[in-house]
């Protein structure tokens, strides 16, 4: 193992009491599948990441939630981890069915943060 980042990571608490894990696997530019997932799943299970971060613009929601499923099988709690998506600026006009959409492809009932990817719009 290459340490327990759950152990050893460095919290922000947020205004609203939540602790969000300064060191975070991001997911930008993973768009090999089998990659991502095998990297994803040893980074949350053997490492100890708990900050992951992802976007819709990075077209890889679905593998995550492959794999954030695989890890609460193996017995990691939904709790635990920290889960940060983003609105692309295209979706400005329906950010609840955008937000849901990556809720769908996450396999999960929420996420931690979600933030505006891009703050000018075209629309």
């Amino acid at each position: 193992k290459l340490g327990d980042m759950a152990e050893k990571n460095r919290y922000a608490e947020l205004n609203n009491g939540l602790k969000m894990p300064l060191m975070g696997y991001g997911t930008f530019l993973a768009t090999d599948e089998k990659l991502l997932r095998e990297c994803l799943l040893y980074a949350i299970i053997e490492c100890g990441y708990r900050h992951i971060d992802t976007a819709s613009l990075y077209e890889n929601e679905h593998i995550i939630g492959e794999v954030l499923k695989e890890c609460f099988e193996q017995g990691i709690k939904r709790e635990d981890l920290f889960i940060v998506t983003k609105l692309w600026r295209t979706h400005m006009n329906d950010v609840e069915g955008a937000l849901k959409e990556s809720l769908a492809k996450l396999q999960l009932d929420y996420v931690d943060l979600y933030l505006v990817h891009w703050t000018v719009t075209d629309i």
